[in-house]
């Protein structure tokens, strides 16, 4: 949290004293961008945003307790004005987390990216670090050039771990990212084809997601997928040592993996003898049992990466392991499991590539052994030239799959349907609707007691809304018990 004067802000992002501010006033909580979310103490940021100007709720902040606010225009209020209050809170993050160094030397900070599953990580790397002292990993994707300062801000003198996620849009954020908080541990976990469209290349996707290794210092540590050979050549990159990760290969091991009846994940994590913390304090050797409250086996990477970067970071791997013990993902929409109606409602809504879309097709085909499957799939964006055909390929997994009953929604979803429509063995068990009302309208008269439905789609797509109305009118109603079905039982 903040401890600091607007007489010190204006020093460190180079603004004015505006509004009638003095320079005493006391900052002594978070940096908020939301004024229903300020409390005693907070710094208001007043952003000019695409729908919403800031300042128009300065008052409200102010009433809600703000000391002061950053702006970039004075409208009485005390505030300090800057150039650019995005900017301004870079600025601030940078020195916070410089003091919080100085104050705190043990400070471990580990940043995570890839191209699916780092919020679930980072949610990972939180249960875990938690256990093991004051760690700060909110929960959400605060992976930019807003959110991540925010995140820093956050900090105090007796955080022990600063866990950050590091989205990229382009080759530079990372780097720019970085630039405000240096990683002591960075965790790269895939380079697949999500915003294929804005990179053009899987290989320009690469060259971003490696700006995180590049920032090490020598003394850091990176942790690398051993199975991903694009993420593994990141090793060169980095000044720093790399320690690899996978279920095949890599120093630090995931073994006996297994999926019970509910597609929750279990294995045994090996440590090999030999290896050392970013401190150099042996990590005791051995295998360990890890058996989360996770659903899918493209989770098991995630904790794996998770468990890692934990270890590389001082905890030690019973405590780890222990740490994770039923453990969830703090972040919804992401394979959020919710049940009602006798029905399983998967919410993993929240974004969605041709990657990570294959990976919850898979889980749910494998909850096809007791239950009838519904795909319920939306647009993937940010696809590029290419989306067409991928968006096809998807359809065509879902009948190899057999998935039982598909539903497309969205003009730009439509491909799946085509593709599903094609592929052979599909009758009429691939339908298509325009909206996700239309949707919702379809699941209330057609789940039933006994199926698992997956909501799967980029989250501006909408699914991630739809989830929440559907358990709503099954817990109301139950599950349909007729015969208004499409598609048979698996």
């Amino acid at each position: 949290m903040l401890h600091i004067t607007t007489r010190e802000i204006a020093e460190i992002t180079g603004g004015s004293l505006v509004g009638g501010a003095s320079g005493d006033e006391q900052v002594t909580g978070a940096a908020r961008i939301d004024s229903r979310e300020v409390g005693e103490g907070d710094l208001f940021a007043a952003f000019l945003g695409e729908h919403v100007d800031g300042h128009d709720y300065l008052d409200a902040a102010r009433t809600a307790g703000a000391t002061a606010a950053l702006v970039t225009e004075d409208r009485g209020t005390p505030a300090v004005r800057v150039a650019d209050v995005r900017e301004a809170l870079s600025a601030l993050a940078r020195a916070q987390l410089e003091r919080a160094r100085t104050e705190n030397p043990d400070l471990v900070v580990l940043a995570v990216t890839g191209s699916a599953g780092k919020t679930g990580t980072k949610d990972l790397l939180g249960t875990i670090l938690s256990a093991a002292g004051e760690t700060i990993a909110p929960a959400g994707s605060l992976n930019n050039e807003l959110g991540l300062p925010l995140t820093v801000l956050r900090l105090t003198s007796a955080t022990c771990f600063l866990v950050l996620e590091m989205g990229a849009r382009g080759i530079g954020h990372i780097a720019q990212l970085t630039a405000i908080a240096r990683p002591d541990i960075s965790l790269v976990l895939n380079v697949g084809s999500a915003h294929l469209g804005e990179f053009g290349s899987v290989e320009a996707i690469a060259t971003a997601k490696g700006e995180l290794v590049e920032a090490l210092a020598p003394e850091g540590r990176a942790i690398l997928n051993a199975e991903d050979r694009l993420v593994a050549a990141m090793a060169e990159r980095s000044a720093a040592q790399a320690l690899s990760w996978g279920f095949h290969e890599g120093t630090v091991r995931g073994a006996d993996l297994t999926l019970d009846d509910r597609a929750r994940i279990a294995f045994d994590l090996v440590v090999p003898e030999g290896l050392t913390t970013l401190k150099g304090a042996p990590v005791p050797a051995g295998t360990f049992p890890v058996r989360p409250d996770l659903m899918g086996e493209h989770q098991a990477a995630n904790v794996l990466a998770a468990l890692t970067g934990a270890l590389a970071a001082g905890v030690d791997p019973a405590a780890a392991t222990a740490a994770l013990d039923g453990a969830t993902l703090a972040s919804g929409h992401r394979m959020e499991v919710l049940r009602a109606g006798g029905a399983i409602v998967i919410n993993d809504a929240y974004n969605a590539n041709p990657d990570s879309m294959k990976q919850a097709l898979k889980t749910l085909a494998h909850l096809g052994r007791t239950h009838r499957t519904i795909a319920v799939l939306g647009e993937m964006l940010e696809l590029g030239p290419d989306a067409v055909r991928l968006h096809d390929e998807i359809g065509r997994l879902a009948v190899r799959l057999n998935i039982s009953q598909l539903y497309v929604v969205g003009d730009g979803a439509a491909p799946i349907h085509h593709g599903a429509s094609l592929e052979g063995s599909f009758g009429g068990e691939s339908e298509y609707v325009d909206t996700v009302d239309e949707a919702l309208a379809v699941l209330e008269r057609t789940v039933r007691p006994g199926d698992a439905v997956l909501m799967k789609s980029s989250r501006d797509a909408g699914l991630r809304w739809l989830a929440q109305p559907l358990v709503e009118h099954l817990d109301q109603h139950g599950a349909s018990a007729g015969t208004d079905q499409t598609g048979d039982d698996a």
